[in-house]
């Protein structure tokens, strides 16, 4: 049972997948966001996975942007160069980005691979908004060494030629004279902001890549001056009008040491009657003393969620440290993970269900409504062959009946049929002919017709070893009178090809109309056409 959920998944998969493409072709790849100073020197890299060994085939790079460009590694830099963009190996080349460059790019190995993308925004040297998007964060504590990192982002590779690095220099925002990105023991009056000024020579002239990098020191702390918040620093998750206690432990060294708690510059109070108050305690062991300062919320109120609260340790000989918390209301809870697993595994058991009862009318929908049609030859010439053969055991379809099913079929749904009276040339043995087309069709369609038309019991003698050895697909249409016969009453060879095949019911008259679960059934068993459905042309 399991094994058979898990392949009607898989086809809904696969079905789900087909109809998003359907809807809006491959998807699409969001570009990577590469951002620049106007001025500066950007190299694109084309990644390592667009493509493999091609031959002869060229990377190619299109950029749409003010000045459309249309680049392939055949075009010398000799060419690009007064452009100011070239191309050498994987990489795209700006040499002084402008507003100019700013757009959209992509790289493909020529049209036979999917294009990988790249959007390049520039920025004026005064935009703000540049040095919030590309500041680079690094953290370094006092009396520890520090080294700080110059970015290697959308830098040219070390292999392209023609390209020098010529190293990098830092300096300090407000300085004039260079930095060095290392120190032995970094202080309180080195943190700031610093900027790393890449340098490329390329024909004689220099061009710069710049880095904003943002140094934050901070105290190393001590044991004897941490802070410790319990549960967590930072925000506290709380419910309004309920009561919250918050603790803040400490280790001292000296009497004279002390922790508090502030309320965003003012002094908490300890007098319980307020809503807001903390009390303390001191634990004395062997070697250490513990202070816990206790903040109470008595009824958390909304003016308590926009402040920050701070506890403080205090201390005459080591320097004071401090943490700060804030409030926050907290959100829905979202379901659990039992809950979630039980809701995915029911929205998958309907949708197998829903599939599996109307798989026929789902595949229908996507070849006459979404034009999902065969656009690719598998070199038949035939979608399929309409086999009539007659046998006198029981009563087939008449040639009206038969006239009727070939042009609904062609006319309406748009199948390439291959038929006897038409199609096959005469001269030829009559097994020989129908041989042929079969070979050329992707489905032989069994027609059981009226005994004074149709191939004989012996065609199909002839040619039923060729259809089982070439495995060709095969529906086979029964009539109400063969639902009741016995299977003796069946000539062998027809026997044989109606157990290997699918089987769909004649019904007169009922199955004659557009909406029948004859012609549903028999066309969801036949392939998809190699031309446009004609469903929506004709009533």
């Amino acid at each position: 049972m399991w094994g058979v959920v898990v392949r009607m998944v898989k086809m809904l998969l696969v079905l789900l997948l087909l109809l998003l493409t359907l809807l809006s072709g491959a998807s699409p790849q969001k570009p990577r966001q590469i951002i620049v100073k106007a001025g500066e020197m950007v190299v694109l890299e084309c990644p390592r996975h667009i493509g493999y060994n091609h031959g002869e085939t060229k990377l190619v790079w299109t950029s749409y942007t003010r000045q459309e460009m249309y680049m392939t590694t055949d075009v010398s830099s000799v060419e690009q160069v007064p452009m100011g963009v070239f191309v050498l190996g994987r990489s795209l080349v700006i040499l002084s980005a402008s507003v100019n460059h700013q757009g959209n790019y992509s790289c493909s190995l020529g049209n036979d691979s999917r294009p990988f993308w790249f959007r390049l925004t520039v920025y004026t040297a005064q935009s703000r908004e540049y040095d919030k998007r590309t500041k680079h964060p690094v953290t370094c504590y006092t009396n520890e060494s520090c080294k700080m990192h110059c970015p290697d982002v959308n830098i040219p590779a070390a292999n392209i030629l023609n390209i020098t690095n010529n190293g990098f220099i830092w300096h300090k925002e407000g300085e004039s004279l260079p930095k060095s990105s290392y120190f032995s023991s970094v202080e309180m009056t080195d943190h700031g902001v610093y900027t790393c000024t890449r340098s490329y020579l390329y024909r004689g002239q220099m061009y710069n890549m710049t880095f904003t990098v943002e140094l934050d020191v901070k105290h190393k702390r001590k044991y004897g001056q941490s802070v410790i918040l319990s549960p967590r620093d930072g925000v506290f998750d709380v419910d309004l009008g309920s009561t919250v206690v918050i603790d803040c432990k400490a280790v001292l060294y000296s009497d004279f040491d002390e922790v508090f708690w502030l309320s965003e510059e003012s002094f908490v109070e300890t007098n319980n009657n307020l809503s807001v108050f903390y009390n303390y305690t001191r634990e004395t062991n062997i070697d250490e003393i513990w202070m816990t300062a206790t903040l109470v919320f008595v009824k958390v109120s909304e003016e308590d969620l926009f402040k920050r609260y701070t506890c403080k340790l205090e201390s005459v000989s080591e320097l004071s440290s401090f943490v700060t918390i804030t409030l926050a209301q907290k959100r829905i809870k979202s379901p659990n993970l039992a809950l979630s697993i039980v809701g995915i595994l029911v929205v998958i058991i309907v949708t197998v269900v829903v599939y599996v009862k109307f798989k026929i009318d789902i595949i229908l929908f996507l070849r006459d409504t979404l034009g999902c049609y065969r656009s690719t030859s598998d070199g038949k010439h035939y979608d399929a062959y309409l086999m009539c053969y007659k046998s006198d055991a029981v009563t087939g379809l008449n040639e009206d009946n038969t006239k009727w099913l070939e042009s609904i079929l062609e006319e309406k749904f748009g199948y390439h049929l291959c038929l006897y009276n038409r199609d096959i040339l005469p001269g030829k043995a009559e097994a020989e002919a129908v041989l042929n087309c079969v070979k050329q069709s992707r489905v032989v369609v069994l027609v059981p017709s009226s005994p004074d038309s149709g191939q004989g019991a012996d065609v199909l003698n002839d040619i039923h070893t060729v259809l089982v050895e070439q495995q060709t697909r095969l529906v086979f249409i029964k009539t109400d009178t063969m639902e009741v016969s016995s299977s003796g009453s069946l000539p062998e060879a027809l026997q044989l090809l109606s157990e290997t095949g699918d089987c769909v019911t004649w019904k007169g008259t009922a199955s004659m109309l557009p909406s029948s679960s004859f012609l549903q059934l028999l066309r969801y068993y036949l392939p998809a056409p190699q031309h446009e459905s004609k469903i929506r042309q004709i009533p």
